[in-house]
């Protein structure tokens, strides 16, 4: 292994920028390195579907060293934001045959090449993002760097196994049920889900699901994601302009800064439908003991308290997803057909139409109540942990799509992850917090959620565990397969 391949394993995003801008490495050096780590191990890591090296040399050309990621390699997801020169396949074998690479760069694109990042790629997502295992039947199947036996989770999950296994230290992500952090979890790095409406989601993408999804990154460090989150929330130009951070590097300048005693609810156990394992479920004890120790209060706040609140969310995600698959099966031109799709993704088309507009609505006003519970509740807490995943990563092929039972499938995905979407449904800000390993090897993660507009503090909150519990795992050790 070469000095700059040592480096680039061993460095964070704005590590890396940093040795750039101090003449230690090149950019073109870091692609390259980048490059050769996605040759050596995708083809049976299954992180990345697709690379575009001539787009990132072109890009080369335009960097800023005075970026926070200048020349930092970096990935898409295949799902969400457009990018200039890409195609959306969404891992579909619709979009396969008829996608065509974007003209322009979506606003959140925009501030991605701003802060200095070389898109060179993009990441596996399971057909439409509708799972949580990243596993499309075209391929390829995104496996778990610490257990190539297991899933990724979904739907940003080649995305977490790329920065789990040291092909880039962050990369693009979204979240509308769970999908930013449950890959995260599964692969032992940081994923934060930002408050609805701090990421901008213009001009013209529409991914906003009822106002489920959101978008930034997974990393290996919450430093690299503090810095996007400054990069890239808030005040845009135009129309499209979402919520103002107070300025630019407040994110990154709070993350060491004390914090006064905090409020923690616990959340240890899951709901009736979702059981927690043992080792997962001490997990959360043992960081809320950590809290303690360090001057916050913990007081228990029971599952049985949030099991309506989960149900609501899980109907309104369901519906909610349903309706837009639906909606775009309606636009695309030519129009689909039956085998275009997987048979769970057809089913929730269908399931898309079966839906009354008086249901919808129903549905849509419980989740505004479960909302409002939520506010109510952080009158008495400042943040609340739970588990994030239910078990271990599911093993591949856990989470099948060739079945026509929507109902089904939904409930699979939220005994997965039983405490993901309320945070979508509701807005709130939510971050996945790498806990260490299991007995068997396999990562354990804590969630820390807040109220909307809280997103500094569940940083600076990750920081904290970062700090007192470091998670500085071997990453260039953990997939060495080829």
């Amino acid at each position: 292994m070469s000095e700059i391949d040592d480096l680039y394993l061993a460095e964070d995003g704005l590590g890396l920028a940093a040795a750039l801008r101090s003449g230690c490495v090149s950019a073109s050096g870091l692609l390259e390195a980048a490059l050769a780590r996605a040759a050596a191990i995708n083809s049976s890591l299954g992180a990345l579907c697709y690379i575009d090296e001539i787009g990132a040399r072109a890009a080369l050309a335009r960097l800023d060293s005075a970026a926070p990621f200048a020349g930092v390699p970096f990935l898409m997801k295949d799902l969400g934001a457009p990018a200039a020169g890409l195609r959306t396949v969404a891992g579909s074998r619709y979009f396969a045959r008829n996608a065509v690479p974007a003209t322009t760069d979506s606003d959140l694109v925009a501030r991605l090449r701003r802060a200095g990042v070389v898109i060179f790629g993009k990441t596996t997502v399971p057909e439409m993002g509708l799972n949580l295992a990243s596993e499309p039947v075209i391929g390829p199947i995104a496996r778990n760097p610490w257990n190539p036996y297991r899933g990724t989770g979904g739907s940003s999950g080649g995305a977490a196994a790329a920065v789990a296994a040291g092909i880039v230290p962050l990369a693009h992500a979204t979240d509308a049920g769970g999908s930013i952090r449950v890959p995260a979890a599964a692969c032992g790095i940081i994923g934060l889900k930002p408050s609805r409406g701090l990421m901008p989601q213009g001009p013209d993408f529409d991914n906003l699901l009822m106002g489920l999804a959101s978008e930034l990154v997974v990393s290996r460090t919450v430093r690299d994601s503090a810095a996007m989150l400054d990069a890239c929330g808030g005040t845009p130009r135009g129309p499209y302009a979402a919520p103002a951070l107070p300025r630019a590097g407040t994110v990154l300048a709070a993350l060491d800064r004390p914090l006064s005693p905090l409020r923690i609810g616990l959340v240890d156990a899951g709901p009736i439908s979702s059981p927690i394992t043992g080792e997962r479920s001490a997990a959360v004890v043992a960081a809320a003991r950590l809290l303690e120790a360090a001057g916050h209060g913990i007081e228990q706040l029971l599952s049985s308290e949030l099991e309506q609140h989960l149900f609501v969310a899980g109907q309104f995600f369901q519906q909610a997803i349903c309706a837009a698959l639906t909606n775009l099966a309606e636009e695309l031109n030519p129009s689909p057909a039956r085998e275009d799709f997987e048979p769970i993704t057809w089913a929730a088309i269908e399931c898309g139409h079966r839906l009354t507009a008086t249901s919808l609505a129903a549905t849509t006003r419980n989740a505004a109540r479960v909302s409002y519970a939520l506010a109510q509740c952080f009158e008495q807490f400042d943040a609340i942990i739970t588990p994030m995943l239910a078990d271990a990563p599911p093993l591949i092929g856990a989470l099948p799509t060739d079945g026509d039972d929507i109902d089904t499938h939904f409930e699979r995905m939220w005994a997965v992850a039983p405490y993901a979407a309320l945070a979508n449904v509701a807005g709130l800000p939510a971050i996945s917090v790498p806990r260490g390993l299991d007995t068997a090897g396999l990562s354990l993660a804590i969630q820390i959620i807040g109220p909307i507009g809280s997103d500094i503090l569940l940083l600076q909150l990750a920081r904290f565990f970062e700090r007192s519990a470091p998670w500085s795992f071997p990453f260039h050790r953990v997939y060495e397969r080829s």
